[in-house]
Parts: structure tokens; sequence; C-alpha cells
């Protein structure tokens, strides 16, 4: 009996070493993470502001490594998912886990289909696969040829100007490309081009979480918000629920309708969240309901434990 106490204090002190190492390693997963941003997006600007806000060293705090990609703020998902692949070979890595979001979902499957044994994972938050009639609208009201759309496209490369002048990048800028590329048609024209890897073609669902692509297995995932008024502090909500008139009851995020997210093995779709919480912008004004850090953490546990 009497050497029961220094036995338990042991064991209890065992157990607390082991949670803190878990802990410690709990995102550590085995490739390091990419995450890629979506349509007039960016990395950092001037070191200050990242597009993800604090999801990066969230994820480092446990153990990941994390890379930031920088794509071009406006253009096709074709152009984008070229430099990502770029990106990625430039990385040296052996493979990368790629987390999307938005626009950064198509682009990240360009790049899966151009270097797919690099790829371990692709990752689709809040992402545009299927379209957005959000795009299906502007496009509609913006006339092919039209001053308008030459003026429309003018200012958003002028953006992606001072974006790159911001964040040391030299991207190519297409403003019109972008708006084609994220419509529903343009979006359906890629997935024909992908043979739809990942992405349901006849049905509101996910598919399977591999995906064989020219001969190698690429694991993708999901996961979205059905959320538009999630902080009553947030000044880019009130602009998320004009955007969300565009699908009518359909559930969306205020810019991609619940639908057109979902990819290979579909996390979930029922957060309070809407498609600037999804990056934890603007500067963490979220819903008390849904703190996006804790996905991107979980989700990394995830792919750790799948090998990844």
């Amino acid at each position: 009996m009497r050497y029961a106490m220094p036995v338990r204090l042991v064991a209890g002190a065992l157990m607390l070493v082991f949670s803190m190492l878990s802990y410690a390693s709990y995102t550590q997963t085995r490739y390091p993470i990419v995450l890629v941003h979506g349509v007039t997006g960016f990395n950092t600007l001037g070191g200050l502001v990242n597009y993800f806000h604090t999801i990066p060293w969230n994820l480092e705090r446990s153990g990941a490594q994390v890379y930031t990609a920088s794509v071009s703020f406006v253009n096709s998902s074709e152009q984008r998912g070229q430099q990502l692949a770029s990106y990625i070979n430039s990385l040296g890595h052996s493979k990368v886990n790629l987390m999307a979001h938005s626009q950064g979902a198509p682009t990240s499957r360009v790049a899966a289909a151009l270097i797919p044994d690099r790829i371990a994972s692709v990752t689709s938050i809040n992402g545009v696969n299927k379209g957005s009639k959000v795009a299906d609208v502007m496009r509609g009201v913006i006339p092919p040829g039209s001053y308008v759309e030459g003026g429309a496209d003018a200012i958003a490369n002028a953006f992606g100007g001072l974006v790159n002048a911001l964040s040391g990048a030299s991207n190519p800028q297409d403003g019109i490309a972008a708006l084609e590329t994220l419509t529903t048609e343009g979006t359906t024209d890629l997935n024909d081009a992908l043979g739809w890897s990942g992405v349901n073609r006849n049905a509101c669902s996910g598919t399977n979480e591999d995906v064989w692509i020219n001969g190698h297995k690429v694991k993708f995932f999901s996961w979205t918000g059905r959320g538009i008024w999630t902080n009553v502090f947030d000044i880019t909500d009130p602009f998320l629920a004009v955007t969300s008139m565009a699908f009518g009851n359909e559930p969306s995020d205020g810019l991609v309708d619940v639908c057109s997210t979902m990819m290979g093995n579909v996390i979930g779709t029922h957060y309070d969240m809407n498609h600037v919480d999804a990056i934890n912008h603007l500067f963490g004004a979220r819903s008390l309901w849904t703190n996006p850090v804790s996905l991107y953490r979980s989700h990394a546990n995830r792919l750790k434990n799948r090998g990844l």
C-alpha cells in the first residue's frame, strides 16, 4: 500500500507528459500544408495582413509546417492552377497537403491534375466546385465586349497590380477570365476537362475520399458553412446578405451554395460560417457557434492520422 501513492503520481506525471507531447504535435502532418487563397486574394499584404489571418500560426503552433501560396488576384482557375503547380515544385517537398478557400479549390484541382505525384491531399473550404450563381448574375449584367466589361476588367486588374506590389508578387491578372471561370458554365467546362475529379456531376453530395489522378491516389476533402449574418461587428456580412439573394432559399455562405462546395469526403456543411468567416476574417469576427480555426486544426490532425 505504501507504494500506491508514488505509483499513481508517476502514472499521472507520465499521462501529463504524454498529453503535452500529443498537443505539441496535434497538427504535425507528414507533408507540409499549403494554404491556397481564393479570387481577389493574396498571401500577405506588406507582411502584415495574412489572407488566412491567424490560421497559419494556429497550425504551426502544434507542429505543422505551413506555406501560403501566392497566385493571381484575378485570373482563370487554369492559369492559377499552373502558377500553384510551379510554386509547389519550387518548395522541394516530395508531397504537400493543399487546403484551399473559394476559387483556391478549383485552382488546387488543376494543380493536382498537373502534378498528382506531388499532392497528398486537396481540401476545399467553401470552394467553388460547381460554380457560383453570384458569378452567373455578374456575367449576365456585364455584357461581353461592352465598355462596362472593359471598365470592370481594368479596375480588377489594377487592384491585382496593387496586390502584386504589396505582396511582392508578379502574377498576371485577368478579371474577366476570373469571372467566367467561376460561373456555372465556366466551372462545368473546367470539371469536364478535369474528369470531374472529386466532384459529383449528378448529385448534391461529395465523392469517394480517394481520387485517382493519372495513376496517383490523392485524398479529397471539403467543408463549408451556411451562415450569412454571423457577427454584428463584421462589415462584410451586409455585403454577403445582398449577394446571398442570388440563391433564393437555397442554403449558401453568401457567395457559393452548399451543393457547389461539396467535394470528396464532405466533413460538414452545417457550420454557422459565411464565405469570409471561412478564412477567419474580418480579423476574427465570426459566429459564436463556429470557430473556423478549430476546423483547420482538427483537419490537420485528421490528415496526420491518415499518414499525410
